[in-house]
């Protein structure tokens, strides 16, 4: 017989708004860290005002919070601009932002991890089926791992600073 889970909370995304609602939730579980592993900073996800006030209550409530994004292509939230960046700008000293280098584009997924206790996870960033947890330190542990390594390799994305966005 299966034990009962004590934390947390497990279930399965299938549309764009359960993945926007799954990241909110897992943000909020974040009490000094979020990595984001993204294709192009999913418009109306990273960029909903909801999620946008999770990440600032986080930085402005914790001195050593950190908000680490990793996107495959930045083209298009350079292109058509992104609430989220505008939010890294202001408070760029928790907010930072790497464009995964060429070689390390192959991954598929898209994540967002918050401590390495919660995380939302999409096989394919092209669809929105996906899972969400609010405790699964091993998997989120995983998956942190896996984003440190790329992040390593990364660049710091200097247009995100740079341009009028």
């Amino acid at each position: 017989m299966e034990q009962a889970r004590e934390k947390g909370r497990r279930w399965v995304i299938s549309t764009r708004d359960e993945m926007r609602q799954a990241v909110i939730e897992v943000a909020r579980e974040a009490s000094r860290k979020v990595s984001i592993f993204t294709h192009d900073l999913e418009p109306g996800i990273y960029d909903d005002p909801d999620f946008l006030e999770v990440i600032k209550r986080l930085v402005l409530s914790q001195t050593y919070a950190r908000i680490r994004v990793l996107i495959a292509d930045p083209t298009r939230a350079i292109k058509n601009g992104n609430n989220f960046v505008h939010l890294g700008r202001r408070l760029n000293t928790y907010i930072e932002f790497r464009h995964v280098r060429e070689d390390l584009r192959t991954h598929a997924e898209s994540f967002c991890i918050a401590d390495e206790t919660a995380l939302v996870y999409r096989l394919q960033a092209s669809r929105w089926e996906g899972i969400a947890d609010t405790y699964e330190p091993p998997v989120a542990k995983l998956y942190s791992k896996m984003f440190d390594e790329i992040w390593l390799a990364s660049e710091v994305e200097m247009e995100f600073r740079q341009l009028g966005i």
